[in-house]
């Protein structure tokens, strides 16, 4: 591994604490090294708050009384490519050709219209030598949800069920059935945090009531709520409308604002549904969301390819009958153990 992977990786370790904390934005990352030493490190700790690079040439600023002189010898190591415009901060470009750094090593370039090569253009204009796609690959996937809702104007969309030995989703009578091992559902919870938004059908609110948080981590954040009910039939006792947090109700009676519940009225329950909801959270800033179900939900998302993740665990028990879980082709990622259950990772099948 060369100086500029074993920085970059740094970078990476850094940009994965503010996961869960700074969407829309992106995780970054900033590692600044004097002489083979690193003086300065930083990352995006909280949407709307300063970016990695300013954090990292802040601990320069704050440990050196030398540090203008440092930062003139320095190289600036970035996860992803430094801004170039004024949002919520301003640009990191300009903070970096401030304090004079001359030589700036990119992770990957930020889709993101509005700095798109922008920042190197400007760093290089300043002078500045800029080096680029140094572990690109894994920088890229750092931020998959962030460039999926660029990119593609949706969220980045994980699908999540648990489903018997012989492959059901549920009981016929719509029960209240567990499948899962206790270890599961704990996972399950942890990526709750990790994600914008949980995405549920009328059926399996009403079945489940379910919470759809963390209960494991209150502290930590807890994603939107969001639940398909077309005709408004779901009763005001259940858990997703205790105003905890805000929830998205998908129908096509009424749009309206209740406190922490948002209805969103939708003219067509029949086509392109996955694709309206999905823009709709897209409009709402949500960058990720987790489908649990149910499985006529879940088969939707499939059926429109509209999907980036499948999480299935698979329990060792078997019913014999049941609603048959959804049917999903793709590339198998990872293959785990979870407590008693088998935990699959699938990705779509990539186009040749």
């Amino acid at each position: 591994m060369n100086d500029h992977e074993k920085y970059m990786r740094r970078c990476l370790e850094l940009a994965a604490l503010g996961a869960g904390f700074v969407s829309p934005n992106p995780m970054v990352g900033a590692v600044i090294v004097h002489q083979h030493k690193i003086i300065g490190e930083g990352y995006h700790q909280k949407y709307g708050q300063p970016h990695a690079e300013v954090n990292a040439i802040k601990t320069v600023l704050e440990r050196f009384s030398n540090a203008a002189d440092l930062l003139k010898e320095a190289t600036i190591y970035v996860s992803l490519e430094p801004c170039a415009h004024f949002g919520k901060t301003p640009p990191c470009a300009d903070l970096i050709i401030k304090n004079q750094i001359p030589k700036v090593v990119v992770g990957c370039r930020d889709p993101f219209v509005q700095v798109d090569g922008k920042g190197i253009e400007k760093l290089r204009n300043a002078g500045i030598e800029v080096i680029e796609n140094v572990l690109e690959a894994e920088c890229l996937a750092l931020n998959k949800r962030f460039f999926t809702r660029v990119l593609k104007q949706r969220p980045y969309v994980i699908l999540k069920w648990a489903q018997t030995q012989d492959q059901f989703f549920a009981p016929e009578d719509g029960s209240q059935q567990w499948i899962s091992d206790p270890l599961s559902k704990k996972l399950v919870h942890q990526w709750r945090s990790e994600e914008d938004a949980v995405l549920v059908g009328k059926n399996t609110a009403a079945a489940d009531n379910p919470q759809l948080n963390n209960r494991y981590q209150p502290e930590a954040k807890q994603p939107k709520r969001v639940v398909l009910d077309r005709r408004l039939e779901l009763g005001n006792q259940l858990h997703l409308f205790d105003q905890s947090v805000e929830t998205l109700v998908f129908n096509e009676v009424k749009t309206a604002l209740e406190e922490n519940i948002k209805y969103i009225g939708l003219e067509d329950f029949d086509f392109y549904l996955p694709q309206y909801i999905l823009f709709q959270l897209y409009l709402q800033d949500i960058q990720s969301v987790i489908v649990e179900g149910g499985a006529k939900t879940l088969q939707l998302f499939i059926d429109a390819g509209l999907w980036n993740e499948a999480r299935i665990f698979t329990s060792k028990t078997r019913w014999g009958k049941g609603i048959k879980a959804p049917e999903i082709s793709g590339e198998v990622q990872e293959n785990l153990n979870s407590g008693n259950d088998q935990l699959s990772i699938l990705y779509p099948t990539k186009k040749p």
